[in-house]
């Protein structure tokens, strides 16, 4: 059991960004993908062009989450990728902005995984993406780099407790993409700061050594990976795809 040919692969947060194009690139190594998501008119768009399966489901409530995986079937793959950010000075941020950030990054992976685990039966890939702020800080933005930090914690102590059964948990870490999410950061810089498009945009690619945005495709192609043969030492990791950040 080492092609995911075959395979049933569940992605969250799936009608957009990493999610969509992780959703193309399972659906095109012969996986069969299920999606899901709160909003199901995106789903809907990418089941359109790929040909998945799309499931609604709210990964910050548990009952939701059991019915994703009950709706879904059994699944070998579970890619837990929705999340969201949010930006302000910590002194500026409200409980509800902080509670917020935990729910949709930490917890909703912590559910995802936990249930995902739950109904594997033999071979299986637990799969994160995080960030880079789960690796190192950035200003303003400390309630999600502390969720994305907890990812990365419960990825690596899960990684431990399923390291004798053929099953790995990996996080993979990318820096800014070329997603709706960063388009987002930038309208917010040029909101905040004064700046122009472009100069918000260069703030984010400074922090990349190879001074561009990560692709979606990258993240992806790091995902088929971790489920390919030859990757079965891979464990409890948390891989940078960033450009050599540090």
């Amino acid at each position: 059991m080492t092609s995911v040919a075959g395979k049933r692969v569940l992605i969250t947060g799936g009608g957009t960004g990493v999610g969509a194009d992780l959703a193309r690139a399972f659906a095109g190594a012969g996986a069969e993908v299920v999606i899901c998501g709160r909003r199901m008119v995106p789903l809907q768009a990418v089941s359109e062009r790929t040909g998945v399966r799309a499931v609604t489901a709210d990964v910050t409530d548990e009952a939701s989450v059991k019915a994703m995986f009950a709706e879904a079937g059994p699944c070998d793959i579970v890619i837990a990728n929705a999340g969201a950010a949010d930006s302000a000075p910590l002194g500026r941020t409200s409980l509800d902005q902080w509670n917020a950030m935990l729910a949709v990054n930490l917890t909703g992976t912590f559910l995802t995984f936990r249930e995902g685990l739950a109904q594997l039966s033999g071979w299986g890939r637990l799969i994160a993406v995080a960030s880079t702020a789960g690796l190192r800080g950035y200003a303003y933005v400390a309630p999600y780099a502390a969720a994305k930090h907890g990812v990365v914690g419960l990825v690596r102590s899960l990684a431990l407790e399923v390291a004798k059964k053929p099953v790995t948990v990996n996080a993979l870490c990318p820096g800014f993409l070329e997603t709706e999410m960063t388009e987002r950061s930038i309208a917010n810089i040029m909101d905040k700061t004064g700046k122009s498009r472009d100069q918000a945009l260069a703030a984010l690619t400074a922090t990349n050594p190879q001074e561009r945005l990560i692709q979606p495709a990258e993240v992806s192609a790091a995902a088929l990976w971790l489920c390919a043969p030859g990757s079965e030492g891979i464990n409890g990791q948390a891989i940078a795809i960033a450009g050599g950040e540090t």
